[in-house]
Formats: C-alpha cells, structure tokens, sequence
C-alpha cells in the first residue's frame, strides 16, 4: 500500500511539454498531476505501447485526437474525462489565463521518454524543448 502527496514543483516535463509532478507507481501503470501554462500548445506525439485516462481539475483548452481515419477535438475543462487509446496521435493546448491541470493514470507503467513518437498536429507547438 502506497500513499504520496503532491509535489510543489515539477518533478519532470512531458515529452509533449507538460510539466509534471508524479503521485503514484505501481506494477499495472503510473498516475501523474500535469500543468500547462497559459498559452502553450504542447507537441503531438503519439505513443506506442501505453494508454491513458485524464480528468481535468482545472483550466481550459482543447485535446485533439486522431485514430485513422476518426479525428476530433473535444474542449477540456474542470471535471472533463478522456482517454487515449495506445497508437492515437494526441495534441493538448491551454487556452485560458490560468494554467490546465489534470490527473493523468497511464497503464501500463511509463517505460521512458522513447515511448513517445513526435508527429504532425492541427496546432504549432509553443512547448520549451
């Protein structure tokens, strides 16, 4: 059994740009607090053996999603859910004045940043590299 508290700062960025504080590992997958600036549109990856579910805690934005030939967008904010199946390209934006939170639970475990795959998305990625 496991217990943590969040972080103040950053622990991490995510390949795509996201600043990330890590909460809780385990044998099935990984659950991480991720922030986006204000302003910021992070690179579209894809990834090649991992999936994910998000809930927002707060902010907004915008998350496109791209599965062949099915693609959408779906506006983020406080208490939105999403996944992101294994092998779908995925693009994030914050487009408030505050900074877009969500929990991330990723299954199975993180394996490094070589899981994710740069590739082309609807928006120009203002991420730090």
């Amino acid at each position: 059994m496991k217990d943590t508290t969040l972080a103040l700062e950053p622990d991490a960025r995510s390949p795509a740009g996201a600043e990330i504080r890590f909460i809780m590992d385990g044998t099935t997958g990984n659950m991480i607090h991720s922030t986006v600036p204000p302003g910021q549109i992070n690179r579209a990856t894809v990834h090649a053996t991992v999936s994910e579910f998000w809930h927002v805690l707060a902010g907004v934005g915008r998350i496109w999603r791209k599965d062949g030939d099915e693609e959408r967008v779906v506006d983020l904010h406080a208490g939105v859910s999403i996944d992101i199946p294994v092998g779908v390209a995925f693009q994030y934006r914050c487009d408030g004045d505050a900074p877009l939170k969500f929990i991330c639970i990723t299954m199975p475990p993180w394996p490094g940043d070589d899981e994710a795959t740069f590739v082309d998305g609807p928006w120009q990625s203002t991420a730090p590299v």
